[in-house]
């Protein structure tokens, strides 16, 4: 009981924590200086205290529960941190502090423009409200918390307001955000309806003996509700635009945190407020992993706005993380609790590494951009002689999400394979042929990542400068080196102690499933892991020895065959003429071929621009521009009907306001008639 006491008092010092730094900021408002460094400074403190008491509970294998007590009926702010809170309450304080830090210098730009007071005002709730929605153990106080998340990170999307775009994605944002929570509302409606009470517990035993259809409506409204926060297609028209309007360290935790979130509930319902799912719940999972990652990839391919392109591969990687969690639900349906807990540590794992490698591929971005004031990489180029240590940041960040060994990437999407694979033989044959079809589908992301991340760095950082501002770029400062370092020193050890972390999460995939031993399928060692007694097997160590040897090898063999040439330095030859950068592939011409390819999908739109140096001469044009978008099929074909269905009703519905009050009370009368009626049966 002491200990549950402390525990529960260290809690509430953090989330205290990160309420005096709101406040406090709101306070210094009117002073930049002086309110950047308190709210970064307290968001910091709070989230290292977040990051030790995480790691406590799952070192310790202590899962408290403890609660405010409130005078609402129905309504407890009651918490239950076990291990799968915890690990995500680790996620989100891991990369707050790092994002912090990187915060402390960048948000100097914003001196004089902004508040600064503000920031870190919304800044501190935000963290704050993700850490009480993965513990909030009642659905009201969820509803609540996730509420000021949702408004918080609202006002970080168009805190540079002058900006029309932001104000645009912030609408759109604050929209969809809130579309979603009505599905969540309904969920909890449902769960409610069966179990009397708002209580996670009590729901979960309740639902026990639940009517079928009503677990099925519960799993599709929360798949809505919580897949549009993950920004599952097609409820992912909000990203792209509200991740780059952020500020890039805020940017940073909504791709990498905020939107798993989503995951986190998913989780939680489908396997533990509604054990044992019906296989199509895992199928449809399955599906909208593949379609996710699979065109959140050629979308961020045809991007030449940095920020947009990482926003659509956090869509790619939210599949990646279904494919495992669908996995986990076929397997749990079939009663193959073992693989369900492969397919788990497969998916929490990515959730973990994605949180890194996206973190700081923003914050790289975010370096750059305050450099050069511009987020199209058209205009880039060169920027490794002047940022060369953001530029080796960016490259490792680029090699993780490229899921190149030995980083993390690598070893989750290695894990993910494998669970697809583990037991594909136990199913039908449509189930097979929708576990090789997501297979399929993240082999081809994974090709598609890599040459994606080979235009995103090569426009950056290689060739010439294409525009003045590049010229005048100078590296990052002390404290953006020393977050982007962090995350990049985390891809590098998350991959390397693939083995110890994959135990970890073992113990959550079984805590989670209430099975007891995975060593069966799932074997971890220091620096290995071993699949289905070396059906697979992974050594990162060995892994990393053996790109060493073949980099040592191909150096030897150059060094061999051309020791005695002689290197003279000079301008490249360019037959008589000068080099410009516009003879450089910009990531417009990288792209453009795989834009073709998939034209049919992804519906691009060509504009040609030619201007000639008199109307004689057609045949020598003067320039030659070549702009290439795509179409956003989602609104036209999907948003706008829907929103003219909603228009026309509204209309219809707008005639029975006739201005009487008498016939606004028949019309309560006949509701609670209708109500009561209802409930008698």
């Amino acid at each position: 009981m002491e200990t549950i006491f402390n525990i529960s008092n260290s809690f509430y010092i953090i989330i205290t924590i990160f309420i005096i730094g709101a406040i406090g900021s709101l306070i210094l408002r009117n002073q930049d200086k002086s309110a950047n460094i308190w709210g970064n400074t307290l968001a910091l403190i709070g989230s290292i205290f977040g990051l030790m008491f995480a790691a406590a509970i799952l070192i310790s294998g202590t899962t408290p529960v403890f609660n405010i007590p409130s005078t609402f009926p129905l309504l407890s702010m009651s918490f239950n941190i076990d291990y799968l809170s915890a690990f995500f309450m680790l996620i989100i304080c891991l990369i707050a502090i790092l994002c912090s830090i990187y915060a402390f210098d960048y948000s100097k730009h914003f001196y004089k423009k902004y508040s600064l007071g503000t920031l870190g005002f919304f800044y501190n709730i935000f963290i704050a409200s993700m850490i009480l929605v993965v513990t909030a153990h009642n659905a009201l106080f969820f509803l609540i918390v996730w509420e000021i998340m949702s408004l918080a990170s609202y006002f970080l999307v168009i805190f540079e307001r002058q900006k029309s775009e932001n104000i645009e994605a912030g609408s759109i944002y604050f929209t969809m955000t809130h579309i979603g929570t009505a599905f969540i509302i309904l969920s909890f409606l449902l769960m409610y309806s069966v179990a009397g009470s708002f209580d996670f517990e009590v729901i979960k035993n309740g639902l026990i003996n639940a009517p079928e259809l009503i677990k099925n409506l519960i799993f599709i409204t929360a798949l809505i509700g919580f897949g549009t926060k993950a920004g599952i297609i097609p409820f992912h028209i909000w990203l792209p635009k509200a991740h780059p309007a952020a500020p890039s360290h805020v940017s940073g935790l909504m791709s990498g945190v905020m939107i798993k979130t989503g995951i986190y509930m998913l989780v939680r319902i489908g396997l533990i407020l509604l054990p044992n799912p019906p296989l199509w719940w895992g199928v449809l999972i399955l599906v909208l992993g593949s379609v996710s990652s699979v065109l959140g990839v050629l979308y961020a391919l045809a991007e030449h706005d940095i920020k947009k392109l990482l926003a659509y591969h956090s869509i790619e990687n939210i599949g990646i993380i279904l494919l495992g969690l669908g996995g986990a639900f076929i397997f749990t349906s079939a009663h193959l609790y073992v693989f369900a807990a492969l397919g788990l540590v497969a998916a929490l794992y990515h959730t973990l590494n994605h949180a890194t490698f996206k973190a700081l591929l923003f914050l790289g971005a975010g370096s750059v951009i305050s450099e050069t004031h511009t987020r199209n990489m058209e205009e880039y180029g060169g920027l490794i002689k002047y940022m060369p240590q953001t530029a080796f940041l960016f490259l490792i960040g680029s090699m993780a999400i490229s899921a190149l060994p030995p980083f993390n990437g690598f070893f989750s999407e290695w894990l993910t394979f494998q669970t697809l694979f583990s037991a594909i033989n136990q199913f039908n044959v449509f189930t097979k042929y929708i576990l090789i079809f997501s297979i399929a589908s993240l082999a081809f992301t994974g090709g598609l990542a890599a040459a994606c991340f080979v235009k995103a760095f090569g426009a950056t950082f290689l060739a010439r400068p294409r525009s003045e501002e590049v010229k005048h770029a100078k590296e990052s400062s002390l404290s953006l080196l020393i977050g982007m370092t962090g995350l990049a020193a985390l891809t590098v050890i998350l991959g390397f102690l693939a083995g110890p972390i994959s135990g970890i999460l073992k113990n959550i995939a079984n805590n989670i499933l209430n099975i007891q031993n995975l060593e069966p399928v799932l074997s971890t060692q220091t620096s290995s892991v071993n699949i289905q007694n070396n059906f697979a097997y992974v050594s990162m160590p060995v892994v990393l020895l053996l790109i060493i040897l073949a980099t040592a090898i191909s150096t030897g063999f150059i060094f061999l065959f051309t020791r005695n040439n002689k290197v003279k330095v000079g301008r490249t030859w360019d037959c008589g003429s000068n080099l410009t950068p516009r003879m450089e592939i910009t990531a417009t011409g990288f792209s453009r071929s795989f834009i073709t390819i998939f034209k049919g999908i992804l519906r691009p739109q060509q504009e040609v621009e030619v201007e000639y140096h008199d109307e004689k001469s057609k045949y020598f044009p003067k320039t030659n521009a070549i702009t290439l978008e795509l179409r956003d099929i989602y609104m036209p074909y999907l948003y706008n009907p829907f929103q003219s269905i909603v228009i026309k009703f509204a209309h219809i519905v707008k005639k029975i306001q006739v201005g009487h009050v008498n016939a606004y009370i028949l019309y309560i009368f006949v509701t609670l008639i209708s109500i009561l009626f209802i409930l008698a049966i």
